[in-house]
């Protein structure tokens, strides 16, 4: 089990971290878009929304398609990795009596983490804790997993304030 922090650095990008060590960073091109970028360790991917509404949200290495998701009818988001030429599936959903925090689940239903909103309204950001489980400590790829996730919450949130 592990503890990272998501923190907004300004109105366009978010660093998280790991006991005080920068995992990565996830970075907006502009206010109101899905076009981001992610960083980890110098190495740079590309998310865009593809398809004539952009319902579907695609992460490349270069032009190599490795991870996409995209909500489903009923709020969830179903994102599908394409790491070393195998495809994995997750699903990452609000959970909590008042939806409070988010979850992010493998395709048997393990919980992988919890993902809880910190909202700061004196500066108008958002933060997160996220606490891992032991089996997602064991996924490689897991950083860009994580950072894709804070992607989906920040998704999420602006899909539910536009209804």
């Amino acid at each position: 089990m592990s503890e990272y922090y998501a923190k907004s650095v300004d109105s366009l990008s978010f660093e998280i971290t790991k006991e005080e060590q920068l995992i990565g960073k996830l970075l907006y091109k502009n206010w109101f878009t899905f076009n981001a970028e992610i960083e980890i360790e110098g190495r740079f991917y590309q998310v865009e929304p593809k398809g004539f509404w952009g319902t579907t949200i695609e992460l490349k290495d270069h032009e190599r398609v490795i991870l996409k998701f995209r909500m489903n009818w009923n709020g969830e988001i179903v994102v599908q990795t394409y790491f070393d030429g195998i495809k994995e599936g997750f699903l990452f959903k609000q959970r909590g009596v008042f939806k409070e925090s988010f979850v992010l689940a493998d395709q048997q239903g393990t919980e992988l983490f919890v993902m809880k909103p910190l909202l700061k309204w004196s500066a108008l950001t958002c933060e997160y804790q996220i606490i891992t489980s032991e089996k997602f400590e064991t996924i490689s790829h897991k950083e860009i997993i994580l950072i894709n996730s804070l992607h989906c919450a920040n998704y999420y949130m602006s899909m539910i304030m536009a209804v």
